[in-house]
């Protein structure tokens, strides 16, 4: 997988590195930041990039490179957080509903149905004014929210995989439910699982800048990409223009990584698309 990543999908493997990049600095943002988060100098406010601050600083003297580095925690944990939680969702309710269909599988997919009618993006807005701002609550929603969603791709794949002769002739011989989908569902779900991983990931950040822009994120004083876009980026984007463009370069490139890693890992999974290089 990972010779075919690197010499049939070289957009994939930079999206690949891209991940892998920030993540490692996701670990050590501690050690790599030159400052604290919050860590303020009164008389270096709006400070433009130079030898001590790099990228800046902010309306309150903050470094901006020590924000944005801190703020990929955020979008990193939320990402792999909510994906996690919305493929375990999926699964279960996808699983579910296409393996034992009958009136489990039209109440369930009618219930998806009135859910897919709002968009993404409102039905997070609401859960979240409901409950309120902050990085668990993030996660929660998003996770949930996600898992409504793919499960009908997982759906899709379970209704494709058990009419399979395989899985037919362990039934004939007496495999009981649960051992079908043990031996031959689930593992067989590892391929449509792992691409709608990497695809939402990008979706997972966007949508927690988008709630963060709009003050449903995680509160200050710590940073998230999204918080610092719609903050201190948004009320001196004329005045400071980098306080909007560095948040904004990272939340483009941690995207732009997932995104291709995700289609990469789909044009090699996909039986149809292993023909295909890009």
């Amino acid at each position: 997988m990972i010779r075919a990543l690197l010499t049939r999908k070289p957009l994939g493997a930079l999206g690949a590195a891209a991940l892998l990049g920030m993540l490692a600095l996701t670990a050590l943002a501690d050690r790599v930041a030159p400052y604290g988060y919050d860590e303020a100098e009164i008389f270096a406010r709006l400070r433009p990039p130079s030898g001590a601050h790099w990228l800046g600083t902010d309306n309150l003297g903050r470094d901006l490179l020590s924000r944005v580095i801190h703020g990929s925690r955020v979008s990193m944990a939320v990402g792999l957080g909510a994906v996690a939680l919305g493929l375990l969702s999926a699964t279960a309710v996808g699983l579910g509903s296409g393996y034992f269909g009958g009136r489990l599988d039209i109440g369930v997919q009618r219930l998806v149905d009135a859910f897919m009618c709002f968009p993404l993006l409102l039905v997070a807005l609401t859960i979240m004014a409901l409950i309120g701002p902050g990085l668990g609550n993030v996660i929660l929603t998003l996770g949930l929210v996600l898992g409504v969603r793919d499960s009908r791709v997982i759906r899709a794949a379970v209704l494709s995989i058990k009419t399979n002769l395989y899985v037919e002739a362990a039934r004939a011989l007496g495999g009981s439910h649960a051992a079908l989908i043990r031996r031959h569902i689930l593992p067989n779900l590892f391929a449509p699982i792992m691409i709608l991983a990497t695809v939402n990931i990008g979706a997972v950040i966007l949508i927690e800048a988008a709630l963060s822009f709009l003050g449903f994120g995680v509160p200050p004083p710590y940073p998230s990409w999204g918080g610092m876009l719609a903050g201190s980026g948004l009320v001196y984007m004329l005045q400071a223009p980098w306080l909007a463009l560095w948040p904004g370069v990272a939340l483009s490139l941690t995207v732009f990584g997932a995104n291709m890693l995700g289609d990469a890992l789909r044009d090699l999974l996909d039986p149809r698309l292993r023909g295909s290089a890009r």
